[in-house]
């Protein structure tokens, strides 16, 4: 029997998921902080791990980070409302399996969990120290072997033509390119097609998640290192530039590296040459680099968080990544392709969407961008057994409140289903959610309402009007 570990404050709503999961055959043990989560997992084998994200004395976050470090082989599910979408696709860029927003759907509950615990069994085998040192790597994607490098979509707007046009004319030069744009915007996928379209197609793209390396030792992974440069250090190590030679690396979230390895990748940048951690030899390396991030770096480097002359060395040419808010005449190129790929994924044979369906995704903003819109139609696909995906099948929040609490009651299977809030109730913890998370983002900006307005994604007249309302000011 699968062993579950439930990570819930609500005691209510783990009442119900544990109820439920043991009806289905799991075995299932609950706790309410991550401390004591942690402490439980090391005490036991755990197959998976569900869990909230905001708890009592941290987050599912860190919850993730640790347990993707300590105990890599079991997969993690994270819980969230749906005003943490950015917060839950950044949490499947670290390793979580997958998310599921509240109020939770038990089927769809129920087809993760067995899909994650599948996925777990399909994985090659290996002893457990080869599973943490790979899991505590950062991604490193060869063109020739990486799947996704098979799948973009051009698209037919206006502002995608204009992308795919500068993307072929910066291809062929050499010049260092920084793609910006929102996360789940596919920066990836457009240095890809740089690299692809470039003299360099040949040569490996590697694709280094910045915002997953170790501090301690990005350095480290980025250049290499020679046996005995640190403890730990058993043996000579090679870096991702020099495994880049002849080819692109891509340096995603390129902001979050620290002051001391900025440093160094200058000098990578201005000598072509690189020094590994604790070596005196100097080995010259033939590589392109492609950076991307979410942030405003020259902003940061005004602030001394980020080497002006580092940013003006990685901007030779930009790019923008285009928000599917902007691009919506692409929403259905990019929803087959999606369809196509989770009935593949899932072993189904969903046809297509209603017309309801269409209307919900053409209203929507999509704040998660195309890696929200994928994880949509995934879960859609997942719940629909008949030929079309009906409305019924995506997130209620997405198009209803109202729906998202009838949701919730019809998961309600044991008496703590009676102490449920009333629909004005859970309209109240929505309106509560917004404000608590615009109140979060302005402490986080030290009241920067023109960069709190950028994050949330409303412009400064919204953004006022609901700091009045919740009484921000």
């Amino acid at each position: 029997m699968k062993k579950i570990l439930l990570v819930e404050d609500d005691l209510t709503y783990s009442r119900i998921v544990k109820t439920f999961l043991e009806k289905n055959g799991f075995q299932v043990e609950t706790t309410t902080k991550v401390k004591e989560a942690q402490q439980m997992m090391g005490g036991g084998k755990f197959d998976l791990i569900i869990a909230d994200f905001r708890l009592p004395d941290g987050t599912g976050m860190e919850l993730l980070q640790w347990s993707k470090k300590e105990f890599p082989q079991t997969q993690v599910i994270l819980i969230t409302h749906y005003s943490d979408i950015r917060i839950a696709i950044k949490a499947m860029k670290l390793g979580a399996f997958e998310y599921i927003t509240k109020p939770i759907n038990p089927d769809e509950l129920l087809a993760t969990v067995k899909e994650s615990l599948s996925s777990q069994a399909e994985a090659p085998s290996h002893s457990f120290s080869e599973i943490k040192q790979e899991s505590t790597s950062p991604k490193i994607s060869q063109k020739t072997t990486s799947p996704s490098s098979s799948f973009y979509v051009v698209g037919d707007s206006q502002e995608a033509e204009k992308l795919e046009k500068h993307i072929h004319l910066v291809a062929p030069t050499d010049l260092s390119v920084l793609v910006l744009g929102e996360t789940g915007t596919g920066k990836e996928f457009i240095s890809r097609r740089i690299h692809d379209n470039s003299e360099r197609k040949d040569g490996p793209f590697i694709a280094i998640d910045c915002g997953a390396l170790p501090k301690d030792l990005a350095g480290s992974e980025l250049f290499g290192h020679v046996k005995g440069a640190f403890t730990g250090a058993l043996e000579n190590k090679t870096g991702h530039f020099e495994m880049a030679h002849g080819g692109t690396i891509f340096l995603d979230e390129v902001g979050n590296l620290s002051y001391e390895v900025q440093i160094q990748l200058l000098r990578a940048i201005q000598e072509r040459t690189i020094r590994k951690i604790g070596g005196n030899k100097e080995i010259k390396i033939d590589v392109r680099i492609i950076a991307a991030t979410n942030e405003n770096l020259l902003q940061q480097a005004g602030e001394g968080a980020f080497r002006e002359d580092l940013y003006h060395r990685l901007n030779e040419f930009t790019l923008n990544a285009i928000p599917l808010r902007r691009r919506k005449d692409d929403l259905e190129v990019f929803a087959e392709q999606f369809l196509e790929e989770s009935n593949e994924r899932l072993n189904k044979s969903v046809k297509g969407f209603t017309s309801d369906v269409w209307e919900v995704f053409l209203g929507y903003d999509w704040p998660g961008n195309l890696r929200e819109f994928k994880n949509i139609i995934k879960r859609a696909v997942l719940l629909t057994s008949g030929p079309l995906v009906e409305k019924e099948a995506l997130p209620a929040d997405l198009h209803d409140p109202e729906q998202a609490f009838a949701t919730h009651r019809s998961v309600a299977t044991s008496p703590a289903g009676a102490d449920l809030p009333s629909p004005r109730d859970y309209k109240s913890q929505w309106i509560e959610q917004e404000k608590e998370l615009i109140q979060q983002v302005l402490q986080d900006t030290k009241f920067n309402k023109s960069k709190t307005a950028r994050i949330l994604k409303m412009d400064r007249k919204t953004l006022y009007s609901k700091m009045e309302k919740y009484g921000l000011n």
